[in-house]
């Protein structure tokens, strides 16, 4: 016994050239029609352009609609001979297929450069390839009532019913040429989707031969566009996206979607992500119903956040442990150790002020409260998400989907670079192979430039680190010295200063390096030869979200786990490359710092993003129109409007799904340190739908519609970063944060019973002996004190075991590890026990899908049964005919006797 899957697998690929070869030998057959050879250029009558609309989706004669269209550039090269014959081949191969071409001279193209070519796929073409690709179309108007996303109350929110469902819901089942009048046609011509016609035509340029090269057949329009055959392939948009569209041309969806949808009036509209799927497809449908998704979740967590935020500020006036830093008789007394050597100067606790009241805002009790409130949501949305999937995939019919074809086709390049070729075990025929041996040393390079890229994200991290250690004693000098900085000291710290300026240089080396790394990784990605499109995507994937993680995520990951936890103590510091002294915490701890950082890279990715994406393709579309128009007077196509709007390209997708995970790694991973992360991401995506919306309807060409149930890998990496990120707040709280030392402090070695932590302050901070400085560490200048403090726990000069750590450290540090393992476990629990109490897919949604499969079979069973009865009928009609007929003769021949 074989596998089942291949099995069928196998049984599905036979199906599909079954149908294919039943059709194409259909078409043979026939003699070539005069709408296969009346739309050559040497046929076709004169045309006067100015009779045409310029929006006009139509052929010439305003009745076949133009469904796809191919564009191509004279080339003098020495190749031109070679591209030619290939479109020739290719063309003539779809007319084959019965697809319909109509050939746009560029006499009369705006540039008077590109010819384009369109092409209709005619109701024989549909209704085969809709068989072949096992598309789903209504038999019967659904009796389930539509389940309502939105509760009654929040009305302001919906939009109008035309628009949220454009269509009534239908039992549906995969379509067949054979059973045409069960399903509801009520117009040829519409009865299709405009996205589900663009998919079948794609299909067929995807697997249509051009000629055989080199003994190989070649084949696909991918291969074409990539040697510069055909400079473009894409679908057409409805029409103008500002107005709506004019008879005959059907109702304008572009028109609908960009006042519905893509305007940022309506940042607080659902969206109608049905049509969305119409007019696109269920591949982008899919995002925005994902960051759509998550934008709803993020206001939860964005409110509890900003609860979190308030309750600091409000409490900020009461923290014990900024009233003694402020206090002049406190903190003002306390001489703090130099933070540099030689060039820095003591300085008194006091001066920290603002700093640590600051700090407090994100380093209070509510900070443990939202850590452990965030593990918990992140379970929450990746459950709930699984639920909302489920409910997607049943309502655009996604339950029974495979894998699209074009995903799982030969790529190109791979044909190209085999030299051997190896018959498949499955389907017994022979395609292209490629040894490991030959695709090892790619292997090696790619693995070898990841790790190098890698390896210069981490040297430049440390470069700005270096950058922070050295610069940190210019900016204490040149503050100290300069008067005209007496009143700014008391904000703007040399700490603070370093910090900021530290942090905004590393967004600056982060966006420089993500911008060359993305061409590496297409580059190298294509030099591992990849079999197929899946492959390929799956590689790219793996290598972006590596190297962008540790990009964006390794500053912060040295803020939270690694600054201030290595520094040493006065006397025996820890240096860098034994050059420059390890960076100290701020004494309220090293959580502002994180803060600084996490809102400075998050908040200037997102506004570079979302500028980025809305800039760039507008310019590129308004310079190429604006080289393109060099005669007023001549006719600017629907075809050629499209032609001069930018490529969304097969990636499209990828990067909106990378930044969006991305930025679920800063809302997870670090989010103890910054409850308002939700808040900006919460922003960042109610702009950000709007702005995707925007230019895909307006500033792009359409994409060519793809089916997908699922947000595919990214959901795996989801996961993944779920997990890491209940570590990552459990050691933020633990370590980076001020909580425990002072929960410690709070119930072992407070000696106020009516103020517990008065005394904190002084507890945290060790006494050093100034005398013990070497010479090469201390300040030039003599004071007239002897000792200095430093934030640990150490014995003082007078004791034995001077400067060893004390037994509160070790108590201080086995409280953070009973933390960590308590969190951990706490929210692990209660994880493992929502992901098992919530189903994957909801009970009303597997109600509705037994409906659906009792219907849809009692459909079927009855069409086949009234099929076979009125077979039956005619039949023995038939019979009776021929009795009657042979008892007339009988009774003729008796007469005749």
């Amino acid at each position: 016994m074989g596998d089942p899957d291949v099995l069928e697998m196998v049984q599905e690929e036979e199906r599909i050239s079954n149908i294919e070869t039943e059709y194409v030998f259909g078409m043979n057959e026939q003699s070539l029609s005069s709408r296969e050879t009346s739309f050559l250029i040497s046929e076709e009558p004169a045309f006067k352009k100015d009779e045409q609309s310029k929006d006009s989706i139509f052929f010439r004669d305003g009745i076949r609609q133009i469904d796809f269209v191919l564009s191509y550039v004279d080339d003098i090269k020495k190749e031109a001979e070679l591209k030619a014959e290939r479109r020739k081949e290719f063309e003539q191969n779809l007319r084959k297929t019965g697809l319909e071409l109509e050939v746009e001279d560029k006499r009369n193209s705006e540039d008077g450069r590109t010819y384009f070519v369109k092409i209709h796929a005619p109701w024989e073409v549909l209704v085969t390839y809709a068989e072949v690709l096992g598309i789903k179309m209504p038999i019967k108007e659904s009796d389930i009532p539509p389940a309502e996303n939105i509760p009654y109350m929040l009305g302001p929110l919906k939009l109008p019913k035309n628009v949220r469902h454009p269509h009534p819901e239908y039992f549906t089942a995969q379509f067949t040429r054979h059973r045409q009048e069960l399903f509801l046609i009520e117009d040829e011509s519409s009865f299709f989707p405009s996205s589900s016609r663009n998919r079948i035509v794609y299909y067929i340029l995807s697997r249509c031969p051009f000629g055989i090269e080199d003994g190989k057949k070649k084949f696909g329009i991918e291969r074409l566009l990539t040697s510069n055959t055909y400079s473009s392939a894409y679908p057409l948009h409805d029409g103008q996206y500002w107005k709506p569209s004019e008879p005959p041309n059907p109702v304008n969806e572009r028109y609908i979607l960009c006042q519905n949808w893509a305007r940022f009036s309506y940042f607080y509209k659902e969206q109608p992500l049905d049509l969305v799927r119409n007019y696109f497809g269920e591949k982008i449908a899919m995002y925005f119903v994902f960051l759509g998704f998550y934008t709803e979740m993020l206001s939860f967590a964005a409110i509890v956040g900003l609860a979190c935020f308030i309750y600091g500020l409000l409490s900020m006036d009461g923290n014990s442990s900024s009233t003694e830093i402020c206090d002049p008789t406190i903190g003002g007394q306390i001489i703090m150790c130099p933070l540099c050597d030689q060039v820095c100067d003591y300085w008194r606790l006091n001066t920290t002020c603002l700093a640590s009241k600051i700090s407090h805002l994100f380093d209070n009790e509510s900070t443990v409260f939202f850590a452990i409130f965030m593990g918990i949501w992140v379970t929450l949305f990746l459950e709930f998400w699984k639920q909302r999937q489920a409910r997607m995939e049943y309502e655009w019919d996604l339950v029974d989907f495979e894998e699209e074809q074009q995903q799982l086709q030969l790529r190109p390049e791979f044909e190209a670079m085999c030299k051997h070729r190896k018959m498949n075990a499955v389907t017994k025929e022979m395609e292209p192979y490629m040894p490991l041996c030959s695709r090892l040393p790619w292997y090696f390079l790619s693995g070898a430039t990841v790790t190098l890229w890698m390896a210069l994200v981490i040297a430049c991290m440390v470069a700005v680190i270096v950058y922070r250690l050295s610069v940190f004693a210019t900016f204490a000098s040149f503050m100290e010295s300069e008067a005209s900085f007496k009143h700014v000291k008391s904000f703007l710290t040399p700490q603070i200063t370093t910090s900021l300026s530290g942090s905004c240089l590393n967004f600056i080396v982060i966006l420089i390096l993500n911008f060359f790394y993305e061409k590496i990784s297409a580059w190298i990605t294509k030099m591992e030869i990849p079999r197929t499109y899946q492959e390929y995507e799956s590689s790219l994937t793996l290598k972006m979200f590596l190297f962008q993680f540790v990009n964006f995520y390794s500053s912060c990951f040295y803020v939270a786990f690694f600054k201030g936890k290595f520094v040493g103590y006065p006397g025996k510091y820890t240096y860098l490359f034994n050059v420059w002294r390890s960076e100290e915490c701020d004494p309220g701890g090293c959580l502002i710092e994180l803060t600084t950082q996490l809102t400075i890279i998050m908040t200037g990715k997102q506004i570079f993003g979302n500028v980025k994406e809305a800039i760039y393709p507008m310019v590129l579309n308004w310079w190429r129109r604006r080289k393109a128009r060099t005669n007023s007077e001549k006719l600017y196509s629907r075809w050629e409007q499209d032609h001069d709007l930018e490529t969304f390209g097969s990636l499209g997708l990828f990067y909106e799904y990378l930044e969006t995970v991305i930025q679920f790694g800063f809302v997870t991973l670090f989010v103890a340190s910054f409850p308002l992360a939700p808040l900006l991401a919460l922003l960042n995506n109610i702009i950000e739908i709007r702005v995707d919306a925007w230019k895909l309807t307006t500033q792009y060409r359409r994409p060519v519609a793809a089916k997908a149930h699922s947000i595919g890998v990214w959901q795996d990496i989801l996961y993944g970063m779920a997990v890491l990120s209940v570590a990552t707040n459990a050691f933020i709280v633990a370590f980076t944060s001020d909580i425990i030392p002072r929960l410690v402090y709070y119930y072992a070695y407070s000696t106020d019973a009516t103020e517990p932590m008065r005394g904190y302050v002084n507890d945290s901070l060790s006494t050093f002996l100034i005398a013990d400085f070497p010479n090469h560490t201390a300040p030039s200048e003599k004071r007239d004190f002897i000792t200095c403090r430093y934030r640990d726990y150490r014995y003082p000069p007078d004791h034995d075991q001077k400067y060893f750590h004390n037994m509160q450290y070790w108590h201080v540090l086995a409280a953070k590890m009973t933390f960590i393992i308590v969190m951990e476990h706490v929210v692990f629990l209660v994880k493992f026990l929502l992901a098992w109490m919530i189903p994957d897919v909801p009970k009303d949604v597997l109600d509705r899908i037994k409906r659906e499969k009792l219907m849809t079979i009692k459909i079927l069973h009855d069409f086949e049964l009234n099929k076979l009865k009125e077979n039956l009928r005619i039949n023995s009609s038939e019979l009776a005919k021929q009795v009657l007929i042979q008892e007339n003769k009988a009774q003729l021949a008796k007469s005749a006797v």
